[in-house]
């Protein structure tokens, strides 16, 4: 498949699941405009892509408002229109007890997974609204948190909860502009996050397991698939997962 009239965006593309989608959309023939606080990472990304020159790199925090409005404008003034964007950019607390957690780091993780993810959804419905032919599509990172909490993850679990409230009630308010948005939610992709779950991670019963992962390049093909279906199409939840870990009964 090739889609060299396409544009989208990445954020948090500067590693993990973000990387790993920016370099699938970019060698099905995307242009991809790559999103992440550090430039540097974001470039190195690029420099590995098959199609360099159809990409661009702009630093942005996704929990900045203006800085999320210059990555979306930055966008049309470069490639003219948006068609996809992955709303990936995320972060966890650390795995303590909730009574031991912070304000300060349950706001940054709620500033980034919620606010952020919301920042980037209303900007997107203003510009796939106004352009010709209107519409677009929006693929958000829920995890599978978004279903099924681990031990010591409230932060991290309630914002991917509110992400499967936003997919919801995005998908309906963006039927009208031809807007189609949908949610995927990865189990044990190897990135930096999930590094952990090879040494062992703590299960609900209290013992440390470890747990099998999946090669992130999976990940980017399936965010690949959800974003190539015409618009009249939506996959609106798609769980991706490896297959031996501990999720259906977990706990």
């Amino acid at each position: 498949m090739s889609f060299p009239s396409k544009v989208a965006i990445v954020t948090g593309a500067g590693s993990g699941v973000g990387k790993a989608a920016a370099l699938a959309l970019l060698g099905a023939g995307y242009r991809v405009v790559l999103a992440g606080r550090r430039l540097e990472p974001l470039q190195q990304a690029l420099a590995e892509s098959a199609a360099p020159a159809n990409g661009l790199a702009v630093s942005t925090d996704v929990a900045d408002e203006a800085s999320v409005e210059h990555l979306f404008a930055t966008t049309v003034a470069t490639f003219g229109r948006l068609d996809v964007l992955f709303n990936n950019a995320g972060v966890s607390a650390p795995g303590i007890p909730l009574e031991d957690l912070t304000v300060e780091q349950w706001k940054t993780v709620v500033d980034i997974n919620l606010t952020g993810m919301f920042l980037c959804i209303r900007q997107a419905f203003r510009v796939m609204k106004a352009q010709t032919p209107m519409g677009g599509r929006i693929i958000n990172n829920g995890s599978i948190s978004a279903t099924t909490p681990r031990p010591n993850s409230i932060a991290y679990t309630s914002t991917k909860h509110g992400v499967s409230g936003l997919t919801k009630t995005a998908s309906l308010d963006g039927r009208k502009y031809n807007i189609a948005v949908g949610q995927i939610d990865i189990g044990n992709a190897a990135t930096e996050m999930a590094a952990r779950m090879a040494t062992g991670i703590l299960q609900a019963n209290g013992q440390i397991a470890i747990e099998p992962l999946m090669d992130v390049s999976i990940v980017g093909q399936s965010v690949l698939y959800m974003a190539s279906l015409p618009l009249e199409a939506n996959v609106m939840f798609h769980t991706v997962m490896a297959t031996q870990m501990p999720f259906a009964g977990r706990g």
